[in-house]
């Protein structure tokens, strides 16, 4: 085992990552004239940007939390999970750029789920790939988008070594390995990946993260021992130059057509009801593809489509050791529709809800969602509404079932 001796974590945002150059900007940004002391002056855009700013997220996470038993790969106790999403008025994450040091700052807050998330990715170090040896933390996806930029960073102490902070001899594992770690140490980092702003979209773009936190504990418990407590968080939202109210149109109509990317567990086997007739384990998922929104202006109404492929599943929870299946394979489809209202002044975007959504598995099963609750969240993004961006959430309603979806998603005309 890689052992890895960490920093003491301390209440500062981390800073540590690996990786070669990038910004937010997609391309150099341009110059458009000489200042009076010699230096350029440029134009601020969301795609390239001079100005430092924060924005607002619009979009959805979700955490599970557990104790895992020592000496067992699979058998979790104390589980706990939440998922929530956010409206474009009410959002707990924030996601701020500043140019002139290439510096990201992740914050996400929310007391629903317990997300809890507070990174700088400041370090030159804190870009990565999937290119070379040091690959994102556990559980990141490696998305087939080529405009994709990864960073990732601990969040305690910035001087922290190997992109993670906290205490003690660890083992940071690898995109496919947990962390592991002594008793009394301890790991917590978190990566974000976002879609390059300027590469499909001019005004939003989209961004997911995931936050890995473990204690390495011991404690008796009969014939075992319960210890090392585990903190997983996964999350995706939009986030970019919002429309103002009077500058979005008021008749017509507009097509939109971007991405999406979404998170989730999809486990309908839990009491035995599913057709498999198997105890199947629950699975963090990532889903990436397409999303297509019309809107009439003049109705004040929307329609979403959203199609995408699911990514393989790494286990969380399992009463079986693996390789057990999942419900959903890797190569599986998505698709799920849904609709409903614009109002500026109440919403200040879009809201809606899904009639539809299901799975197509490679072999040729289906899987349809038996929706209990969902929720589309969004706005118009640039000065004239020429782009949309937003949240989703759909919630299965069957009962002893694990089934929650959950993402974002952008266009453009």
């Amino acid at each position: 085992m890689r052992l890895v001796l960490l920093l003491a974590s301390t209440s500062l945002l981390a800073a540590c990552g690996g990786g070669g150059a990038q910004t937010i900007s997609s391309t150099p940004p341009p110059v458009s004239g000489s200042g009076p002391d010699g230096g350029t002056n440029t134009v601020h855009t969301f795609a390239d940007p001079k100005e430092p700013k924060t924005y607002n997220g619009v979009g959805s996470n979700h955490v599970f939390e557990y104790s895992q038993l020592k000496g067992e790969c699979c058998s979790q106790q104390q589980q706990i999970y939440a998922g929530s999403a956010s409206t474009v008025r009410d959002s707990g994450i924030q996601i701020a750029y500043d140019p002139r040091d290439a510096t990201f700052t992740l914050s996400v807050t929310d007391p629903i789920t317990g997300a809890q998330t507070s990174s700088k990715f400041q370090d030159p170090a804190s870009r990565t790939d999937f290119d070379g040896l040091r690959e994102p933390q556990w559980g990141t996806p490696e998305l087939s988008n080529t405009n994709i930029n990864y960073l990732q960073a601990g969040d305690g102490d910035p001087r922290s070594p190997y992109r993670v902070s906290g205490d003690g001899l660890i083992d940071p594992g690898t995109n496919d390995i947990a962390p592991s770690g002594i008793e009394g140490a301890s790991y917590q980092a978190a990566s974000l990946f976002y879609l390059k702003p300027g590469a499909e979209t001019q005004y939003v773009t989209f961004a997911g993260y995931v936050r890995n936190a473990f204690t390495f504990e011991s404690v008796d418990f009969g014939d075992d021992a319960l210890g090392d407590a585990i903190h997983l968080e996964r999350g995706a939202f939009a986030f970019g130059e919002i429309t103002p109210n009077d500058s979005v149109p008021t008749s017509g109509t507009a097509s939109f057509s971007g991405s999406m990317l979404g998170s989730m567990v999809f486990n309908p086997t839990l009491d035995l009801q599913d057709a498999s007739g198997l105890f199947l384990p629950s699975y963090f998922q990532w889903i990436e593809g397409s999303a297509d929104i019309s809107v009439d202006f003049a109705t004040n109404t929307f329609n979403l489509d959203l199609d995408g492929t699911v990514h393989a599943p790494q286990i969380y929870t399992a009463d079986t050791p693996p390789p057990t299946p999942s419900v959903v394979s890797a190569g599986a489809t998505f698709a799920a529709s849904g609709r409903g209202d614009i109002n500026m002044v109440n919403f200040g975007g879009f809201k809606g809800f899904f009639e539809s959504a299901g799975f197509a598995n490679p072999n040729g099963d289906t899987r349809d969602v038996a929706i209990e609750g969902s929720s589309i969240d969004g706005t118009f993004y640039g000065p004239g509404a020429e782009e949309v961006g937003g949240g989703f959430r759909i919630v299965g309603g069957n009962p002893d079932e694990r089934v929650d979806i959950l993402g974002t998603f952008v266009g453009k005309k």
